[in-house]
């Protein structure tokens, strides 16, 4: 298992992973996302391969707080490829996205997570991790 920072030749893999998410895509759709995001020095992107094949991601943002010093780093996507769960790759790419946030000085890390029945098992895993509820969400589409 290699843990590296993505790259724009990793956008077949990336783009798999998103169906894998629930949010499925085109190649040409995730290259115009990925081109903004990787241009976007608060963005950083860490993929998990076996044996050449992309099987997981985390995407993650800086962030800075409005009520307090410093900043925080908000985790913004993390997936791992249906065939390739409870493997612990999940649990490397958080121990990889929290030792680069430490690494640059962040104060705290946090997620939004669906309130959807699939989404249960991804609210465990981020229990299991040390992750606490902390909050409601709300979102509103602008169209």
């Amino acid at each position: 298992m290699e843990i590296r920072k993505a790259t724009l030749n990793d956008i077949e893999g990336i783009t798999q992973l998103m169906g894998h998410l629930g949010y499925p895509t085109t190649i040409n759709k995730m290259k115009i996302r990925l081109n903004d995001i990787y241009s976007n020095p608060d963005y950083h992107t860490l993929i998990a391969s076996s044996n050449g094949k992309i099987v997981g991601m985390i995407g993650l943002v800086k962030g800075y707080y409005y009520e307090l010093d410093g900043f925080y780093i908000r985790i913004v996507v993390l997936v791992v490829d249906k065939n390739y769960r409870n493997k612990g790759i999940g649990k490397q790419l958080l121990e990889k996205a929290e030792s680069w946030a430490k690494n640059i000085g962040a104060t705290g890390i946090g997620l939004n997570s669906g309130d959807r029945p699939e989404r249960i098992s991804a609210h465990n895993f981020y229990k299991k991790n040390g992750y606490v509820e902390r909050s409601i969400g709300f979102a509103k589409k602008m169209s």
